[in-house]
């Protein structure tokens, strides 16, 4: 598979990369079989993080033996203070069974977590020491909010940034993805099949193609999957007339439904972390059932209490019906958990 430059890193990294959030759902032999099979196929960057249940040490397996400087491993902390940024660290290498990670990314900067972050005893300073201890290569983020991620882009603290781009989820394509290109700074885009809702793999594919400054990341959990996706990587082919209206189509018919996860709408005044419920569909579409349980149980319990004040609705800049979508969300999950028991 053909590489690119990966902005100021100077690495050259495959033009897709392997996503390890699905792999949790597989057993450690079937994990190994998919991640090495992708290897195979040419793709050098392979992507996961702390937080991913036992990914990291599938991946780890999957990568003995292996020569480490043919790879390029990311992987992400979602800790704000210094001391548990590095025990995350530490872990992940344990994990992955490597010395030092490529990229590391500050797992989800929140524009309200950024004075502890990057404050006194912050993370930040635990990515200053990584780096010089050598155990992190480049310093990298990951954000849902384009316009917070853009400033702290522009800061230049960062190689690397990651935040989510698909023909739906579109808004990068305006300015963080030129910001990325003029800083020289590798961009990742994450969700690049929506987080599973979006399952046309030509469509998705086709229209990252045209941005040659992108590496897409989506999870992969079956080699069919990632063959599919590098097919389309090689051949020549991109988006055509019919496709941009089949996406102009698709665009409309989930415009009115599809969250961002930018976070406007908080806080809400009945405790409900809304952009978990209205994404539940693709946490379940993507892990295990015991983890989504686990991050989204609460929230659900929270979200029958709505009390349709609709102050979400006056603050969410892509004008959703958050209150009916929490209801459409509760119903989908009952459903869920029910065929599960």
């Amino acid at each position: 598979m053909e590489k690119i430059r990966f902005g100021k890193t100077e690495l050259m990294v495959s033009k897709v990369a392997f996503g390890g959030i699905p792999i949790q759902r597989l057993s450690l032999e079937e994990a190994v079989k998919v991640v090495r099979g992708a290897i195979d196929l040419g793709v050098n960057f392979i992507d996961t993080a702390n937080g991913y249940t036992d990914s990291e040490e599938k991946i780890g397996q999957a990568l003995k033996g292996l020569p480490r400087d043919s790879l390029v491993i990311a992987t992400k902390s979602g800790a704000n203070d210094k001391e548990t940024f590095l025990k995350n660290l530490d872990l992940s290498l344990t994990r992955l069974g490597v010395e030092y990670v490529d990229i590391y990314q500050h797992h989800g900067v929140l524009e309200e977590s950024y004075d502890e972050v990057f404050g006194e005893n912050g993370a930040f300073e635990g990515m200053i020491e990584a780096v010089k201890l050598g155990k992190v290569r480049f310093p990298a983020f990951s954000s849902h909010n384009i316009p917070f991620a853009m400033k702290v882009m522009r800061e230049g603290r960062f190689h690397v940034v990651q935040l989510p781009f698909n023909y739906v989820d579109d808004e990068a394509a305006k300015e963080a993805i030129p910001l990325a290109k003029e800083l020289d700074m590798g961009f990742i885009a994450m969700k690049p099949f929506g987080g599973g809702l979006l399952n046309n793999a030509n469509l998705c594919i086709k229209y990252l193609k045209q941005f040659d400054n992108i590496v897409p990341d989506p999870g992969i959990e079956r080699l069919s999957e990632i063959e599919e996706i590098v097919e389309i990587l090689n051949s020549g082919e991109l988006l055509n007339d019919n496709d941009y209206k089949e996406i102009a189509l698709l665009k409309e018919q989930l415009g009115d439904s599809w969250c961002h996860r930018c976070n406007y709408c908080q806080p809400c005044t009945s405790d409900i972390p809304i952009s978990t419920i209205l994404t539940v569909q693709s946490h379940v579409r993507r892990m295990p059932y015991a983890r989504v349980v686990g991050m989204v149980s609460a929230g659900m319990e929270a979200a029958r209490n709505c009390t349709q004040c609709k102050d979400c609705v006056s603050r969410c800049p892509y004008n959703l019906d958050i209150p009916k979508l929490l209801t459409d969300n509760v119903a989908f999950w009952d459903n869920y958990v029910a065929e599960h028991e």
